[in-house]
C-alpha cells in the first residue's frame, strides 16, 4: 500500500512575524473582506495571498479568482523572499498549547487519493462542505502550488502512540525553530526533523491507522479537487477539544416574532429564555438571540428508522432554517460562527447549538456517514503561515 504521509520536500519556515491580519481569525468572507480593507493588510499579507479574488482591488474590478491569482502568486514569492527560509525533505512536530486545549502533532504532507486494499481512503473526510467554497479553495491551491494552512487530522485509533513518539522528539536537545503566541494566548511551537530513523519512525506511526479530518474538510475536498498533496497537522491530542459552532441569520428581514411564528407553524416548541444563559451543553435544544429577545427552541425527537446518534446541526439546517423559514442553509443568508467570535454587526439572529460529542463524531464516522458540514470545531488548531509546502 502507498504511504499517505510524506515529508514536505521542499518548505519554507517563517523567520519573522506572518505578515498582515491573524489569517486563522476569520469565519466567513464577510470577515475576510473587511480585514483585508483595513490597515493591518496594507502590503503583502498571507491572508491577501489565501484570498486573492476578496482584496479590495480584485473586488472593485468583479474578477474572479483566476484573474487575481498572478499577483497572489508574486505577493507569495515576495514574502518567501523576505519573511521565509526554504528548507527541504522535512516532517515538523508541532505543539499548539493554549486556554482552549493542547495538541501534539506533525506538519507533513498527505495524500488524500490514497486507498487501502478494500478501497477506502485512507483520509476519511468527517464533514459536509460547501462545494463553492471547495472550487474556490481548489483554485487558489493549483494556480499557488503552495500549501500555506494545514488541515487537522486525527487517527481513528492509536493517537497515543503518535503523541509518545513525538514527545520523544521535542524531548530532546533541540529547541524548536518557532516559537510564537498568538492573539488568543495560545504557544506554538515548531520543530524541523530531517530525513532519518525518526523521521520514519513518525511517518510509520501517524499512518497505521485511517486519518479523519477533524478541521479543515473544505482543505481535503479542494486539495482532491486540485488533484494535489495537503499539509496536515496529524495529531492525537492530548488534549483536543470540540467547541459549539453556531449558525447567524443574515440579511433575511426576519424579526423574532416573524421567526417564532414561523417555527411553531412547523411544530416545534419555541420558549422565551434568558439570552444570559448561554449555548445549550447538550444536543436537543437551540438558544436564538434576535434583537432584544432569546428564544429556547426544543428540536423534535428522532423519526423512526433515522439513523443515531442525529445531530443537531443537521436538524437546524434542515427543519428550522431551510423548511421553516424557505432559506438555502448553503446560501449568504446563512452563516457558520465558531464558539467565541463575536457575531457580525447587523445579524438578524443567532442560533447557538450545542457542541457535538466526541464520541458521536466517531459514531457517525463507524456508520459511513459524514457530519453537516461546519459542526464540529476542534481546538486548538495550528497557525497558518508559520510553515509553507511547495506543492510539486
Amino acid at each position: 500500500m502507498t504511504g499517505v504521509v510524506r515529508p514536505i520536500r521542499t518548505g519554507w519556515v517563517v523567520t519573522a512575524p506572518v505578515p498582515g491580519p491573524d489569517v486563522d481569525e476569520f469565519a466567513d468572507a464577510d470577515q475576510v473582506i473587511t480585514a483585508l480593507a483595513g490597515p493591518a493588510a496594507a502590503g503583502d499579507t498571507l491572508l491577501a495571498v489565501q484570498h486573492p479574488h476578496h482584496t479590495p482591488a480584485a473586488l472593485a474590478s468583479g474578477r474572479s479568482v483566476a484573474w487575481a491569482l498572478p499577483a497572489a502568486r508574486e505577493m507569495l514569492d515576495r514574502l518567501r523572499r523576505t519573511v521565509y527560509r526554504e528548507v527541504r525533505d522535512v516532517v515538523a512536530p508541532y505543539l499548539v498549547s493554549g486556554p482552549d486545549g493542547i495538541a501534539l502533532g506533525m506538519l507533513c504532507l498527505v495524500d488524500p487519493a490514497v486507498a487501502d486494499a478494500e478501497g477506502l481512503a485512507r483520509i476519511r473526510q468527517a464533514e459536509q462542505v460547501y462545494p463553492t467554497v471547495v472550487a474556490e479553495r481548489a483554485a487558489v491551491l493549483a494556480g499557488l502550488c503552495c500549501a500555506t494552512s494545514a488541515a487537522m487530522l486525527v487517527p481513528v485509533t492509536g493517537g497515543a502512540d503518535l503523541t509518545e513518539a513525538l514527545g520523544r522528539v521535542i524531548g530532546g536537545p533541540h529547541k524548536p525553530d518557532v516559537s510564537i503566541a498568538d492573539s488568543a494566548g495560545r504557544r506554538h511551537q515548531l520543530w524541523l526533523l530531517g530525513p532519518g530513523d525518526q523521521q520514519d519512525e513518525l511517518i510509520d506511526i501517524a499512518q497505521r491507522q485511517p486519518l479523519l479530518v477533524a478541521d479543515g474538510n473544505h482543505r481535503v475536498a479542494a486539495a482532491s479537487s486540485a488533484r494535489c498533496e495537503l499539509l496536515a497537522l496529524v495529531t492525537g491530542g492530548p488534549g483536543l477539544r470540540i467547541g459549539a459552532i453556531h449558525r447567524t441569520l443574515v440579511g433575511t428581514g426576519l424579526g423574532p416574532d416573524d421567526l417564532a411564528a414561523a417555527w411553531r407553524r412547523t411544530g416545534l416548541i419555541v420558549l422565551d429564555a434568558d439570552p444570559n444563559v448561554g449555548a445549550p451543553d447538550q444536543p436537543g435544544t437551540v438558544l436564538v438571540l434576535a434583537g432584544d429577545r432569546a428564544m429556547l427552541v426544543g428540536l423534535p425527537e428522532p423519526a423512526p428508522g433515522e439513523p443515531l446518534p442525529r445531530i443537531d446541526h443537521g436538524v437546524v439546517e434542515h427543519l428550522l432554517i431551510g423548511e421553516a423559514l424557505g432559506i438555502d442553509p448553503a446560501g449568504p443568508l446563512v452563516r457558520a460562527l465558531p464558539a467565541g467570535t463575536k457575531p457580525a454587526t447587523g445579524v438578524d439572529a443567532v442560533l447557538l447549538i450545542a457542541p457535538v460529542p466526541y464520541p458521536d463524531v466517531l459514531a457517525v464516522h463507524d456508520q459511513g456517514r459524514r457530519m453537516p458540514r461546519k459542526s464540529t470545531y476542534f481546538t486548538p488548531k495550528p497557525r497558518s503561515g508559520l510553515l509553507l509546502a511547495g506543492l510539486d
